[in-house]
């Protein structure tokens, strides 16, 4: 005899997807998501950016931003158990603003957000596994063209080791979330929990057995730095949040997966603060750990680890530079496996769910039909899922990837903003809507939480450093409003 707990996920008839994830696989979406490899990395730019503040500012940068992102995240919980369905924020938005709203998130997801940032954690992947495989370098040795990036250098499109490795990497992710939702999520949840051990690792270690009292002394007697802490700084913390920001993304991609989601009006508003609440509590600590080992203060022109501090690591790799000081010559090695591992699991996260958008939109006729069908047997959404490997394996091809994340970090924070404008039009709205989970703090901390994003994208127009960045992460928005015009019309 066999128990219907025993027997696997089922979809009730062939056009539904399978419920193949449940709460510790929807956590480990929103955790393995949001760690790549930016955690390892941005703090170094932070730092330069707030330097005469000091390391109290580089905290402050990934306070706020972690206080923002669970602010965020419980507002969606109410959104996400009150309408758990394929799409996620592409049907809050859809459902609490209108149907354009919804496809120029859905048009600016597909052309930059996932894909943009599928295709930069699957470089960075390639980077560090360089590290192991000198072989595996970024010169181009096939040519397909060149041009010049708005706001960037010039592009060069074409095939180089590390890009075809990145290439190599979401094939083959996308084919293993082909083959069924519950594989996908059980990769997800064993690459997490692997990622957050060695993020553990290099948090416990500096903090106790590697810890430097001269540079942890040096650090925190200065902790405030000499810059002037008037109005003024909020701007640079402003425009020094970019990074953070986009380290700490992609949590909202759970939303995405809703119709998979196993008892969802319950595990996704617990994924959505579990996950985030973990991961931006981590990478606080992570950062008081980095400056128990690195001087915040380095010098450009440094010859080893610590004359060149946190701020002018080696390619800006902290993480790195924190394990060369414990482990020596063999650290750069042992980082390159940790991050290979991080990247891993996040990129997996990111193509399973990016597909599901897709799906909802070629449902309502907004995106290719045959986004909108499923396998017969692995119920996934093969037609999406293939698409999104396309572009990506262009975008990494052309090198664009790191450009295009920036131009889009202004649009990202439109739509976050919006979504949340969104809570509040459904309450007035549509009161009627069953509401299993309520936004936390209600009508005020979500209040804040626009506030907070309205104030930043005002910050990051007037920056002269991400300025033309904002301006043209606006205009991939702004280019969907004919397309979407152009498919309504053809769907009539």
């Amino acid at each position: 005899m066999t128990t219907s707990a025993k027997a696997p996920p089922q979809a009730s008839s062939a056009s539904e997807f399978i419920r193949g994830i449940g709460p510790l696989a929807a956590i480990s979406l929103v955790v393995g998501s949001m760690i790549g490899s930016g955690i390892f990395i941005v703090s170094a730019d932070i730092g330069r950016q707030v330097s005469p503040w000091g390391p109290g500012a580089l905290l402050l940068v990934w306070l706020i931003t972690g206080a923002m992102t669970v602010t965020g995240a419980l507002a969606y919980a109410e959104l996400a158990a009150m309408m758990p369905k394929a799409g996620g924020q592409y049907v809050f938005l859809r459902e609490g603003l209108s149907p354009a709203a919804g496809f120029l998130y859905g048009w600016t997801l597909f052309t930059v957000i996932q894909t943009g940032t599928i295709a930069a954690v699957a470089v960075a992947f390639a980077r560090f596994l360089g590290v192991l495989v000198p072989s595996i370098t970024p010169e181009v040795f096939f040519g397909l063209g060149s041009f010049a990036m708005p706001g960037g250098g010039p592009v060069q499109l074409g095939l180089s080791p590390q890009r075809l490795v990145a290439v190599a990497m979401v094939v083959f992710l996308t084919a293993v979330n082909i083959r069924g939702v519950t594989l996908g999520a059980t990769i997800q949840t064993v690459f997490t929990i692997a990622k957050v051990g060695a993020l553990a690792a290099l948090i416990l270690l500096p903090l106790t057995v590697f810890r430097n009292p001269a540079v942890a002394s040096a650090n925190f007697e200065n902790f405030w730095g000499t810059g002037d802490w008037t109005l003024a700084v909020v701007p640079i913390l402003g425009a020094a949040m970019v990074g953070s920001l986009f380290a700490s993304d992609a949590w909202n991609n759970v939303t995405f997966t809703a119709a998979e989601v196993r008892n969802p009006t319950r595990n996704l508003p617990l994924a959505l603060g579990v996950g985030t609440g973990v991961v931006s509590l981590l990478y606080v600590i992570t950062n008081v750990s980095y400056l128990n080992i690195l001087p915040f203060w380095g010098d450009p022109n440094g010859t080893d680890v610590l004359s060149r501090g946190l701020q002018y690591a080696t390619q800006d790799r902290v993480g790195t530079a924190a394990v060369e000081v414990m482990l020596g010559g063999a650290g750069a090695a042992v980082m390159a496996v940790a991050i290979l591992v991080s990247t891993f699991g996040c990129n997996n996260g990111l193509i399973l769910a990016g597909p599901r958008v897709y799906y909802a939109m070629a449902r309502d006729k907004l995106f290719f039909g045959r986004a909108g069908q499923l396998h017969p047997t692995y119920r996934t959404p093969v037609f999406g899922l293939i698409a999104q490997a396309v572009w990506t394996s262009v975008l990494c091809l052309s090198g664009t990837y790191g450009e295009l994340l920036n131009y889009v970090v202004f649009a990202a924070l439109i739509f976050y903003l919006l979504t949340t404008v969104a809570l509040f039009r459904l309450r007035r709205l549509r009161p009627d809507l069953p509401r299993p989970v309520k936004a936390f703090g209600y009508p005020v901390i979500p209040a804040l939480y626009i506030a907070a994003l309205a104030f930043l994208l005002v910050v990051l127009l007037a920056s002269p450093q991400q300025r033309t960045y904002s301006a043209l992460g606006l205009a991939i928005v702004a280019a969907g409003v004919p397309v979407y015009l152009v498919w309504r019309r053809s769907r009539v």
